[in-house]
């Protein structure tokens, strides 16, 4: 009990200090780089929801945290490649992922000079996602067999403005890279692992998963002093 109320005075005590914040909701799209489907690298398919929050701890730097649902979504007859249209496997399922990072500024971002501003950003940290683990049946199709949480390393580029003094527009492409090469069923993982005639595709790479998108945040919070940190 006591380390439950040293512990919410602690983060009281910080966010009390806090410069400013900004919450809001993140919407798009998504798509897989892998072995089933287009094989662009940016090809929404999938439409994406969720939340954002941020902390603008300097006039360059912010924390930030994302919880996004996503329909994840592909099939052979959208590619260029022969070879997959005349496969012809489709997919889809449900991806829920948690990020926490820092998003960069290449310059300054402040938002009580009251002025109409326009900034590139990135952001990298790291990525938490729960999906389903597909394999080929019988039929030659893919079917779920299990459901599995694994880390991703988010790479995103974007660029925001502000529309009003607390409300801020902005869109970005994100690529995820995986640490499985199962995103689209092409290798079986767990007791399916070692049965080699259900894999299929290129083996030595793995997944990527792509979140292309619009956010749209409010501001709040006390004029920043912007500390050293």
């Amino acid at each position: 009990m006591r380390l439950s109320l040293v512990i919410i005075v602690f983060f009281v005590s910080a966010f009390a200090k806090a410069q400013t914040f900004e919450i809001g909701i993140w919407a798009g799209g998504s798509n897989i780089i892998g072995d089933v489907g287009s094989t662009a690298y940016i090809n929404p398919t999938g439409t994406t929801v969720g939340g954002i929050f941020k902390w603008n701890r300097s006039s360059r730097h912010s924390f930030r945290g994302t919880l996004l649902y996503s329909k994840i979504t592909a099939d052979d007859a959208d590619s260029d490649d022969r070879s997959r249209e005349l496969r012809g496997l489709e997919f889809d399922y449900n991806m829920l992922e948690a990020s926490i990072g820092i998003e960069y500024t290449f310059w300054e971002w402040n938002l009580y000079n009251y002025k109409r501003q326009f900034v590139p950003y990135m952001y990298s940290g790291i990525s938490a996602y729960r999906y389903d683990q597909q394999r080929l049946n019988n039929n030659a199709e893919l079917e779920i067999y299990s459901n599995s949480i694994d880390v991703a390393l988010p790479f995103i580029l974007g660029v925001k403005g502000t529309l009003s003094d607390h409300l801020i527009i902005g869109a970005e492409i994100g690529a995820r890279y995986t640490i499985t090469d199962n995103l689209d069923g092409s290798n079986p993982e767990g007791r399916f692992g070692s049965n080699q005639p259900q894999r299929f595709g290129n083996l030595n790479n793995n997944d990527w998963y792509v979140f292309s998108g619009v956010t749209l945040t409010y501001t709040f919070g006390r004029k920043p002093c912007y500390c050293n940190f």
